[in-house]
């Protein structure tokens, strides 16, 4: 990265909605794919070829970048199939294709010779002699495994200066490295670097002991409390670190992971990291502005992971109570893309106050009318519904997640902006407890 260029911020697209909605919360690129030989095959269905090339133009207009990924690993059999489904992307002309192989780095420079090639961070790269090679094959950039240290990017810089590095800075953590697993394939025949992992390490799991000899098997009791999530990783969140990286000069990307996670997750996600990198080159940075927005999605604990610490020096890194918690917030509605009307997230009501999160560089018109009145209070926006209406007309006491309905706003709001409301507030409402705190997504009985 050079002094005078700001670092990528790149985000998750697993399908036109999202994707739309990571470049208005303020990535500068997003990354995704068809189903065909992506390593996220559930989420790469959701964009088919029509949908993607939308996309890609969508980005375009406004001057961003979609990477294209092909990154899972060929057997024999699939060499021509993947050869053609290269072919195909590349009439897309997207900015980049992502890939694991070096014989797919092969055929993508035979292919497509004018499109960037990105390594996967399934490659496993981890140190300038590795990257070498990948960089005499013609690869532009790499992406770096997540278990690799910040100093091991400045070495790896040092020899090859020309080399883009690309790291992640948010998202879930794979048990293995980098996805060289093989539980998921071993216990439901679902193979992670096919592209169809089933998150096996996120189960609870009980311990035994057999002795051979006497036939004797004994079940382990844990310490209460403890749990049994042995293998769960917390997710990463380097968040607060954003100044140390990016004073280190050597990252050209920073990447959220989550093509598979929510329309929510894509938008406020992208939004605090976009916040931290500008605020940082406007030297206002305060990683607890951060935190606070992304505290209030769904995760698995947080773990500053590897990139500042190595790995023997972390004891902190694993979830063992819990497969996933609440965040300290709930998603009520989303405002569709045009900025007329919304559609609920979550059970909501007249009379009920939601927060607004608007995209990044958006604003609203304050207003009061008979649908509802939108006020400011301390520089937060809250609208409060007086009807709940549909756009046929249909007034509604409340309405539930489940209701398809386009719902009608009391002023047009920026396409995409969300609605949201406290996560004690939400399971209330809902009857699921009485009072919440950010605990397991198992709710408690009534």
């Amino acid at each position: 990265m050079t002094a005078h260029n700001k670092v990528e911020l790149l985000a998750p697209a697993g399908n036109l909605e999202k994707m739309k909605i990571a470049l208005n919360y303020g990535a500068d690129a997003v990354y995704g794919g068809t189903s065909t030989f992506s390593l996220r095959i559930r989420s790469g269905k959701e964009f088919d070829m029509d949908s993607f090339a939308q996309g890609i133009a969508y980005a375009h207009e406004r001057g961003k970048k979609v990477y294209c990924t092909v990154n899972s690993f060929p057997f024999n059999s699939q060499i021509r199939l993947y050869e053609n489904h290269i072919a195909k992307m590349a009439e897309l002309k997207p900015d980049a294709l992502i890939v694991s192989s070096p014989g797919v780095v092969k055929i993508a420079k035979r292919i497509a010779p004018d499109i960037p090639i990105h390594l996967s961070t399934q490659a496993n790269v981890m140190n300038a002699m590795d990257a070498e090679v990948y960089y005499d094959l013609g690869v532009k950039r790499i992406i770096v495994a997540r278990e690799i240290s910040l100093k091991d990017c400045e070495a790896i810089k040092s020899v090859i200066p020309d080399l883009e590095l690309e790291v992640f800075v948010h998202g879930s953590m794979c048990f293995a490295y980098s996805g060289r697993c093989l539980i998921s394939a071993l216990q439901t025949g679902r193979v992670p670097n096919r592209g169809s992992c089933a998150n096996d390490c996120r189960f609870p799991y009980e311990v035994y002991a057999h002795n051979p000899e006497s036939g004797t098997t004994f079940r382990l009791d844990e310490e209460e409390g403890i749990g049994t999530y042995i293998m769960n990783a917390k997710d990463m969140n380097m968040a607060s670190h954003i100044d140390e990286i990016l004073d280190s000069g050597v990252i050209d990307s920073l990447k959220i992971e989550g093509r598979t996670k929510s329309p929510y997750y894509a938008g406020v996600v992208t939004k605090a990291y976009r916040h931290a990198i500008d605020d940082y080159y406007t030297k206002d940075f305060d990683a607890s502005r951060y935190q606070r927005e992304l505290n209030t999605t769904q995760n698995r604990g947080f773990t500053d992971a590897y990139l500042t610490s190595r790995p023997f020096e972390k004891s902190d890194a694993e979830s063992h109570e819990f497969s996933i918690q609440y965040g300290t917030h709930q998603v009520a509605g989303l405002v569709g893309e045009d900025g007329t009307t919304w559609r609920c997230k979550d059970k909501t009501c007249a009379g009920d106050s939601v927060e607004i999160v608007l995209p990044v560089g958006a604003s609203v018109e304050l207003v009061d009318n008979e649908y509802g009145k939108i006020d400011e209070v301390n520089g937060q926006y809250w609208l409060t519904f007086k009807k709940i209406v549909t756009v046929d007309g249909k007034e509604l006491e409340c309405v539930h997640s489940g209701n398809l309905n386009a719902l009608v706003l009391p002023t047009p709001l920026p396409g995409y902006t969300i609605l949201r409301r406290k996560i004690a507030e939400a399971l209330e409402k809902k009857g699921l407890i009485e009072e919440s705190t950010p605990m397991n997504l198992e709710p408690k009985s009534t």
